[in-house]
């Protein structure tokens, strides 16, 4: 079994060919040629929570673990193994491969559901998943106004000049006008109002990936129930972790919740889509298979 650190994920992993990663994934969900185990939780008195989830595609199937704690924050790793065998092959260091993987889905996500020539977005929250939400949508759309607004007016402005975006004053101002508006925060309220999403005759795309809280949301219920379409990345996994649906609340049987993977289209005319990402443990699967053949072939 080989060990797979940060900065050969880095290397070997562009934004671009996870969101073609991405992409694949999700046509295999729809095929059924590949799997995913939700998430599950075990909580301890002192604060610490260990999380586990898994997926199998194609010839692998893997575990990613991760702790966490409050005050000391998280620890990622992710297995993969031989489908055929069961042998184990390659344990990562997955912090980045978390990071990325998120935000090539909510590329694939962007590229189907946004209006095709959008070229604003708006990004609330400016911490690690902030940068791959705008790295990965770059990949898709010709952006030509990045608008970023978070809390901390010190760390929205290095954050903007590090991203060559636009810092604003207000999560209003970024958002009022956005092609696409993304969630990237720890919020357990909602960060953007229903009122700033103004679909016009062109529409609007959200990507809400902060939360995967059955008690946190980021996005309003009002915004979730007038949405045209809502795709999650797995509806199981939303039933239990997306406090942004849960709080709402909706109606699950509602033909507006979609899984991202039996998404064919954007919903014609000018359509207000969500995409609600709670991360799936098949997309760690994929991402890594990638990185572990591509290692092989290095060194084999």
């Amino acid at each position: 079994m080989i060990q797979v650190n940060e900065e050969q994920v880095r290397d070997i992993l562009p934004m671009d060919e996870c969101v073609r990663i991405m992409r694949q994934t999700f046509a295999a969900l729809r095929k059924g040629t590949a799997s995913n185990q939700p998430r599950r939780r075990i909580y301890l008195d002192t604060g610490s929570t260990l999380h586990s989830m898994g997926g199998v595609y194609g010839k692998y199937f893997g575990t990613k673990f991760y702790s966490w704690h409050p005050k000391y924050g998280a620890n990622f790793f992710f297995f993969l193994f031989d489908s055929e065998t069961a042998r184990p092959l390659a344990q990562f260091e997955a912090n980045y491969l978390g990071q990325i993987r998120t935000g090539a889905a909510s590329g694939y996500a962007t590229d189907l559901l946004a209006v095709p020539d959008a070229t604003t977005l708006a990004v609330i929250g400016s911490g690690f998943q902030a940068q791959s939400q705008i790295d990965a949508i770059r990949c898709v759309r010709d952006l030509t106004d990045i608008r970023v607004w978070s809390r901390s007016k010190e760390k929205r402005e290095a954050f903007a000049a590090a991203n060559q975006c636009r810092a604003v004053d207000s999560a209003e101002e970024a958002v009022r006008g956005a092609d696409i508006v993304v969630t990237s925060t720890p919020s357990k309220d909602p960060v953007i109002d229903d009122s700033w999403i103004v679909p016009g005759d062109r529409g609007v795309h959200v990507n809400a990936i902060g939360s995967n809280r059955d008690q946190r949301r980021e996005l309003p219920s009002r915004l979730i129930h007038r949405a045209d379409l809502v795709a999650v990345d797995s509806v199981e996994v939303a039933k239990i972790e997306a406090g942004d649906l849960i709080l709402a609340p909706v109606d699950w049987n509602d033909r507006r919740i979609v899984d991202l993977a039996k998404i064919e289209h954007r919903p014609p005319g000018a359509p207000i889509t969500v995409f609600k990402s709670c991360g799936l443990g098949v997309e760690d699967v994929a991402a890594a298979a990638y990185v572990y053949e591509r290692l092989q072939v290095r060194d084999p």
